[in-house]
């Protein structure tokens, strides 16, 4: 096992290498811990189809990585991984950024369970909740909180804004995390922003690898989510913005 960390933890050097991210051996070893763990639970219930290593650092870790890089998080502020699973992207950004008040939400026990056995592993600056966006959107304890709020590969974009931009507060990010197919998405998501007390900012896009073409779509919350948001799952669903 010693033999197959070393052999991780070199992997991981070299292609953060490649994508222009640079790790200090603490991290090296706490992302390394946090493969092996994840590898060993996928075992007893499904939290990735991606573990061949290579695949793994680039499209789990590099890609929760560049949040960092493309957007600017003081020191200090407070950031909401919205439907977090696995912990993408804000295990490894708590891994990056222990300065970062990092809260996690999923809504399924079992995933809610590891997140919190990696954060007491990692020992990570995250808080973990289980429960619904569209019931704890609601909650005053989490509505309008958090000054930057993440989602990656949730629901579609008009949907996630509505589960996710009562959580962020006015003058605040969300930050969408999407695929290179995202621009049919983002023509129907413009009127869900505005309804939402959103305006959609500014889209970067990046290359992680040869070939794995992904996007962070960022939008600024201008005025206070009404009162009536979010709605009923069932509507956001039917009917959404």
């Amino acid at each position: 096992m010693i033999g197959v960390e070393i052999l991780f933890e070199k992997l991981l050097v070299e292609v953060c290498a490649e994508n222009g991210v640079s790790l200090t051996t603490n991290q090296r070893v706490a992302l390394t811990q946090f493969y092996n763990f994840l590898i060993e639970t996928n075992k007893k219930f499904n939290l990735t189809a991606i573990v061949e290593p290579r695949e793994f650092i680039l499209k789990h870790f590099i890609d929760s990585f560049m949040v960092n890089l493309k957007v600017e998080f003081g020191c200090g502020v407070k950031v909401l991984d919205v439907g977090a699973g696995a912990g993408f992207p804000s295990v490894p950004i708590a891994v990056l950024r222990p300065d970062l008040n990092i809260t996690q939400l999923d809504c399924l026990n079992k995933r809610v369970g590891f997140l919190k056995q990696v954060a007491s592993l990692l020992n990570l600056n995250v808080e973990v909740f289980q429960g619904r966006a569209e019931e704890l959107g609601k909650n005053p304890a989490f509505r309008e909180c958090f000054n930057f709020v993440v989602a990656r590969a949730v629901a579609p974009l008009n949907r996630l804004i509505e589960y996710c931009m009562p959580f962020v507060e006015v003058g605040g990010l969300f930050i969408a995390m999407k695929g290179k197919n995202f621009e049919v998405e983002l023509a129907n998501a413009k009127g869900a922003a505005q309804e939402l007390g959103g305006e959609i900012e500014e889209t970067k896009a990046f290359k992680i690898g040869l070939n794995f073409e992904r996007v962070l779509i960022l939008i600024r919350k201008k005025t206070q989510t009404k009162k009536k948001y979010p709605r009923l799952n069932s509507k956001i669903i039917k009917n959404p913005l």
